[in-house]
């Protein structure tokens, strides 16, 4: 440290061993209240992280509790179609309004911002990182119990803007069987661990095809490997989603709400009893 230190690390461009990492912390809008922000990340795409995070705020709402979701996933947006969404976010002299689903649920998403949902967003990792940050800081997230950060895949911008700039109780990571999948997975998981955020839980989609006939599990994507995860890195919770042409007729349908979800009812005991 040097002896014209100002500590105020937030910009100071030095590395020393007194710098506090809290000081990338950003504080959200003046008139937000938030009081558990959980990530929801994946190693890879394709996984089923935003059907995920759609059906923990559905859990968590249906509890009693009032929940939003971020959606971070500024390229690849998809919570607002799950919720069959089709208002547009509005602001007004305080700012950013986020919109709410026929549960009570807030969401805010670039596609709520958007002229035209199918029109891409072609921007750079530092502007889509930027517009993340906005998406905390600039809108209004009143009384919320449970905010599910809805990530891009991997471990880039985004996903490391998140993990430093907002509060985080814990994350989430989402899987699928392939062994190829649980080896990228671990990255996700190595990374919440060097920067200290706590992994809640692991969820294995597409996890086995139960036969609605006689009732036997087949493992179409390979057998499971999340309990060898889970235990080599104490993760507390896991869960297992199956094959359910139910689930993505309610995706595409944008009921999402009105789907049951007893495979996370554990996950979403355990962070209940979290932010408790």
């Amino acid at each position: 440290m040097s002896e014209n230190c100002s500590h105020n690390c937030s910009s100071c461009k030095e590395s020393c061993n007194d710098r506090d990492p809290k000081s990338f912390l950003q504080e959200p809008h003046e008139m937000s209240s938030i009081k558990n922000v959980i990530a929801v990340v994946s190693g890879k795409g394709g996984v089923g992280k935003s059907l995920v995070t759609s059906l923990l705020a559905s859990s968590m709402q249906k509890k009693g509790y009032h929940t939003a979701i971020m959606d971070a996933d500024i390229t690849g947006p998809s919570i607002p179609k799950a919720f069959g969404l089709h208002e547009k976010a509005y602001a007004n002299e305080m700012g950013l309004i986020p919109v709410k689903t026929r549960g009570g649920i807030d969401i805010m998403s670039i596609n709520l911002l958007l002229d035209n949902d199918t029109d891409p967003v072609l921007w750079r990792g530092p502007v889509i990182a930027g517009a993340v940050s906005q998406f905390w800081s600039e809108v209004i997230w009143e009384d919320v119990d449970y905010m599910f950060v809805d990530m891009p895949p991997g471990t880039g911008d985004v996903p490391l803007t998140v993990f430093q700039s907002l509060p985080l109780k814990g994350i989430v990571v989402v899987t699928s069987p392939q062994e190829l999948v649980s080896v990228i997975v671990e990255k996700a998981v190595k990374m919440a661990e060097m920067m200290n955020i706590p992994v809640l839980g692991i969820v294995e989609n597409m996890s086995y095809y139960e036969c609605p006939d006689c009732h036997s599990r087949h493992s179409i994507f390979g057998e499971s490997h999340i309990e060898e995860i889970a235990a080599k890195h104490g993760i507390p919770a896991i869960a297992k989603l199956p094959i359910n042409p139910a689930v993505a007729a309610a995706c595409d349908l944008g009921e999402i709400e009105a789907l049951d979800a007893p495979w996370l009812s554990e996950l979403s005991s355990s962070i209940e009893n979290m932010g408790s």
